[in-house]
């Protein structure tokens, strides 16, 4: 038997990745084992986003719309940020690339391809956020 069948469901089941350094951007997400195609890369991180409206954040210092600008996508002219920035999952740190090998459906993502241990996630932003020039290097 093992420990997992012993103890139940264990804080590592199930997930597929890890931050680690990127060359495409500051941290990005990396496969710790091999992701086969049409695996949802973040299958348990189900949390609907928080909706907040862009003007709401016109008057906040500048590194403060950074937290919005960086991790957000913009839906309907909202930024879907987490409940709170504390809350940040390491599925908010996927990285862009025009050759992406995940897809968004909605706020899920899944392998397109088989992705090897160690290679960088990546998904083309177009695919889930209105704006992509809040993606811009700043």
């Amino acid at each position: 038997m093992s420990v997992e069948e012993s103890v139940g469901k264990l804080p590592h089941s199930g997930v597929y990745v890890r931050l680690g350094r990127s060359k495409i951007h500051g941290v990005g997400i990396f496969a710790i084992r091999d992701i086969p195609k049409g695996t949802n890369v973040f299958g348990d991180d189900n949390r609907e986003p928080f909706l907040v409206d862009k003007e709401a954040i016109v008057d906040l210092d500048e590194d403060t719309k950074r937290l919005y600008e960086d991790f957000c996508a913009i839906e309907d002219g909202k930024y879907c940020c987490p409940e709170s920035f504390n809350d940040l999952t390491v599925a908010w740190y996927i990285n862009e690339s025009k050759e992406p090998n995940t897809v968004s459906n909605g706020y899920e993502f899944y392998a397109l391809c088989d992705i090897p241990k160690g290679e960088e996630l990546t998904v083309d932003y177009s695919t889930f956020s209105e704006e992509e020039d809040i993606y811009k290097e700043n």
